[in-house]
């Protein structure tokens, strides 16, 4: 009996143990990609570079839905900069009869910005997708380097998942000002709980 209750008590302690660790470790581990997120979120990389891609958001019956219009805009002033001289919009179906990347398509041609300076890309349907897809583009069309365009806490993500299909990226977040309440605190969580899952590989 008492070899059990010593058995049993150590195997509890060690229980213990491996849990405080795993707890510990997940702490670690978020507050590092907390940190990352928000570093990506407040720093502009933009420079010199063969194109600009902008993530899809959403549309609103063949018009751009405000955030979408604010990355589209942020993309305009890159490309009227001279950062790069192609701009690349992302976004499958819409919901309608219209997809977020020939709405872009439309609503950057109707700023000015010529036809043969845009791709529009219109089958991606979430981050992961419309990486590999930008990936596919880029090879087809001898870009070597991109900007990428997207909210500010997206921008880490983005990065680590171009990176991954072996682009170099460079990333530019839309104009937003990173708040500190509570929905900002959520967006960046989400960001965190969508990266660790893409990189254990469960989406």
């Amino acid at each position: 009996m008492r070899f059990t209750v010593k058995t049993r008590k150590a195997v509890l302690r060690a229980t213990l143990l491996l849990l405080c660790l795993v707890v510990v470790g997940a702490a670690g581990w978020f507050r590092w990609v907390y940190g990352q997120v928000e570093r990506y979120a407040n720093e502009d990389q933009s420079a010199p570079a063969d194109a600009i891609a902008v993530l899809g958001a959403a549309e609103w019956d063949g018009r751009p839905s405000p955030v979408y219009r604010a990355r589209l805009d942020h993309a305009r002033f890159l490309f009227e900069h001279h950062i790069a001289p192609l701009i690349i919009t992302m976004g499958g179906d819409g919901g309608d009869d219209h997809t977020e990347g020939a709405v872009g398509r439309d609503y950057l041609h109707g700023l000015g910005i010529p036809d043969e300076a845009i791709i529009s890309e219109t089958e991606s349907r979430n981050t992961l997708d419309a990486t590999r897809r930008i990936a596919v583009i880029a090879r087809a069309n001898g870009i070597h380097r991109l900007v990428i365009v997207s909210d500010p806490s997206h921008m880490f993500r983005i990065h680590e998942m171009c990176a991954a299909e072996g682009l170099e990226v460079l990333t530019s977040p839309r104009s937003h000002a990173v708040g500190s309440g509570w929905a900002e605190f959520q967006r960046i969580r989400h960001e965190v709980l969508s990266y660790t899952v893409w990189r254990l590989h469960l989406h």
